[in-house]
C-alpha cells in the first residue's frame, strides 16, 4: 500500500465538519464542546477493493492561557499504525488556541511524512473590523518563509473551522443550500465550498446508528469546475460529533470511522439504535 497517498487526503479530516463563513463578526457561542472532550477515529484505505485500517486520528479539546488570556486549545493527531510505519511513517499534529468564544488566536500543523517535514504558523490580531495574519512556513528543505497578510472578512484556520461548524444551528437548512468561508495556512488562502446533502443513518464503529447530517466539501480554486473532496455525516443534535467521513482521491478512497469518545458537552440525542 502507498501510504504517502493518504497524507493529504488525512489532513482534510480536519474540515469533514461544516464550514462556516464569518462575515465581520468573528466571536460565535460555543454550544458543542467543552473542554476535556476527546475523540478517536479508526482511518482505512481502499487498497485493491479491500478496506485496510492503516492509522487513527485523536482529537482532544483543553482549557488553556495564550499570552496571558483565558483560551481553548484544540489538539489532533494523525498517525499511521504499525503496517503503514514500514512503508511510510507519519505523525502529524495540528494545534489551535481560541478565544472561549472561538475566536482564532493561534494555529501549528507540524507535518512528519516519511522523511519530510513541514510546519504551517498562523498569529492572528484584529484591528480596524480587519482580520490581520502573520503567516510562517518551513519547507521540507527546512527553509522558513514569512508572510502577512489582512482580511475585511474573518478568517479561519483547519481547526478553528471545525470548531465554528460544530456550535452552528442546521435546523433551518436545505438540501443543496451552500456555505462559502475562507481558510488560512502558514502560506497562502483558500475558499471553500461546503453543499448540504440531507439527512442519513450511519452505524459508526463503536456499533452504534446515529441520524446524521450530511455534507459535501467542494474545492472551490479559481473558480475551476467544482470538485468533491469529501464527504462526511456529523450527529444530528447539539454535539455535531463527526462519525463518518468518506475522502475521494485520485488513486482510490479512504474512510474515517468514528470509534469512542469521552466528554461530550450534550446528550447524544442521534443515536437511534444503542449496541
Amino acid at each position: 500500500m502507498n501510504c504517502r497517498r493518504l497524507y493529504y487526503p488525512l489532513i482534510a479530516f480536519v474540515f469533514f465538519t461544516q464550514a462556516i463563513s464569518m462575515m465581520a463578526q468573528c466571536k460565535y457561542p460555543n454550544t458543542a464542546f467543552s473542554p476535556g472532550e476527546s475523540l478517536t477515529y479508526d482511518l482505512y484505505f481502499n487498497w485493491k477493493f479491500i478496506w485496510v485500517k492503516v492509522g487513527s486520528t485523536h482529537f482532544g479539546v483543553r482549557s488553556a492561557n495564550y499570552e496571558g488570556q483565558q483560551a481553548l486549545r484544540t489538539d489532533i493527531l494523525f498517525k499511521s499504525n504499525k503496517k503503514c510505519e514500514s512503508i511510510f511513517p507519519m505523525r502529524d499534529t495540528l494545534i489551535s488556541y481560541t478565544t472561549p468564544d472561538l475566536e482564532p488566536l493561534y494555529f501549528r500543523k507540524g507535518a512528519f511524512e516519511g522523511k519530510r517535514y513541514t510546519v504551517d504558523e498562523v498569529w492572528y490580531s484584529y484591528e480596524g473590523g480587519k482580520t490581520l495574519m502573520k503567516q510562517r512556513f518551513r519547507d521540507h528543505e527546512g527553509v522558513w518563509t514569512d508572510t502577512q497578510s489582512s482580511s475585511d472578512d474573518c478568517v479561519n484556520d483547519m481547526l478553528n473551522i471545525l470548531l465554528l461548524s460544530r456550535s452552528k444551528n442546521y435546523d433551518d437548512m436545505k438540501v443543496g443550500q451552500r456555505i462559502n468561508y475562507k481558510m488560512v495556512t502558514g502560506k497562502r488562502l483558500s475558499n471553500q465550498v461546503l453543499i448540504f446533502k440531507g439527512r442519513e443513518k450511519f452505524k459508526a464503529n463503536d456499533k452504534q446508528t446515529y441520524r446524521c447530517l450530511v455534507f459535501s466539501l467542494l474545492d472551490d480554486k479559481e473558480k475551476k469546475k467544482e470538485k468533491e473532496l469529501l464527504r462526511f455525516y456529523i450527529t444530528d443534535d447539539k454535539n455535531h460529533l463527526p462519525v463518518r467521513i468518506d475522502f475521494n482521491l485520485k488513486f482510490g478512497s479512504a474512510k474515517a470511522y468514528f470509534l469512542f469518545g469521552t466528554g461530550m458537552r450534550n446528550p447524544m440525542d442521534s443515536i437511534i439504535k444503542k449496541k
